[in-house]
């Protein structure tokens, strides 16, 4: 069976731009291209990336998504994904979450590494990722997802940007040495009330697996992770939809506080 050709690959990656500078959704790729493969999905991204890039946003970081085992497993898959962090996408604590620039977004509770220094795999492993780090933040990350009605599969999460859309850092920089990430708590609150709670081991077993997984699933195209970058690590429960006027306010234990208010 032929694969998909270059142009459609680029066709494709315009169609997420679109959807997402239109705030509109589009059908799942795979219901048009069952036998979409991975790599296929990552290199959709990749041209929907080198769209905002043509548009003057800059790459940061990362984000990796379907790190919960339980999610894996109800997807049927063995590994997590991940996606580009623009600039663009930043909320700084303090300033508004703008629910009309999204189209069905949800909000999620997350480790953020600092990078502070390169990170290559392959061989990368959890001492290293940590060693690599220069601190460690509280993080909101608002996923949205241009696929009409979350209908996705694991190939339409990955070409729609690991379905990325904003991302709020908050609490202080705080180093990793004396600190078990596995084992920090976390709650979430909306507007006062508690609607997720989880561990630091909810993201691959320790959230600096997950930096690690991504250093090294990165090799193979020569890609490192670089120092200065803001790696989003996973969530640490299942994600909440936002509406206008919510207040979400999170803590991780040893980590801080961050807080977003959606208008």
């Amino acid at each position: 069976m032929a694969r998909i050709s270059k142009q459609e690959i680029q066709a494709m990656g315009e169609q997420v731009y679109q959807a997402e500078k239109s705030r509109s959704t589009i059908a799942p790729f795979t219901d048009f291209h069952p036998n979409l493969t991975l790599a296929e999905a990552y290199q959709i991204q990749l041209a929907y990336v080198e769209r905002k890039l043509a548009d003057g946003a800059k790459v940061v970081g990362k984000k990796i998504g379907l790190t919960s085992r339980a999610i894996q497993q109800q997807l049927g898959i063995d590994q997590p994904d991940y996606g580009h962090l623009f600039d663009t996408m930043l909320v700084p604590e303090g300033m508004p979450l703008r629910n009309s620039e999204l189209i069905q977004a949800r909000i999620e509770v997350e480790v953020a590494f600092v990078l502070g220094r390169d990170l290559r795999g392959p061989g990368v492993d959890v001492t290293q990722a940590l060693a690599a780090t220069r601190f460690v933040l509280p993080a909101f990350e608002v996923i949205d997802s241009r696929i009409e009605n979350w209908r996705i599969k694991l190939q339409d999460t990955v070409a729609d940007n690991g379905s990325s859309a904003r991302y709020v850092l908050g609490g202080r920089p705080t180093a990793v040495e004396n600190l078990d990430l596995r084992l920090v708590g976390m709650i979430l609150e909306r507007n006062g009330t508690v609607v997720a709670t989880g561990l630091g081991a909810a993201s691959l077993g320790h959230p600096a697996h997950a930096v690690a997984w991504l250093a090294n699933a990165l090799a193979a195209a020569d890609v490192p992770l670089k120092a200065g970058e803001v790696i989003l690590s996973g969530a640490l429960s299942a994600a909440v939809k936002i509406e206008p006027g919510d207040l979400f306010h999170a803590t991780i234990g040893g980590l801080g506080c961050v807080s977003t208010r959606v208008v």
